[in-house]
């Protein structure tokens, strides 16, 4: 096979690597702010905390300039999660 084909099936490899490792993380993450929801829900706490949210969006910004990923695609990726969570926790509060 060409160099520049070896060059392109390793980079590609190395993507699905981060792939999956990003699918294990989610999944370790969902699994404790599940917990977090039922505990919101036994606790009668609301289900949403924009204050935090606000902080964290802040933090992962700075974070993510500093890595040299665009904060605002970062913005929007941990907004998308941060829905789904509050989602997840209404459900908790409404079940």
């Amino acid at each position: 096979m060409d160099e520049s084909l070896e060059q392109l099936k390793r980079y590609r490899q190395s993507i699905d690597n981060i792939d999956a490792a990003l699918i294990h993380m989610l999944a370790e993450r969902f699994k404790i702010t599940q917990a977090v929801g039922r505990f919101k829900a036994e606790h009668a706490l609301p289900p949403a905390d924009p204050d935090r949210e606000e902080r964290q969006i802040a933090r992962l910004r700075e974070l993510a300039s500093a890595a040299q990923l665009d904060p605002v695609f970062a913005e929007k990726f941990l907004r998308f999660v941060i829905d789904e969570v509050i989602h997840h926790h209404k459900q908790f509060s409404e079940g």
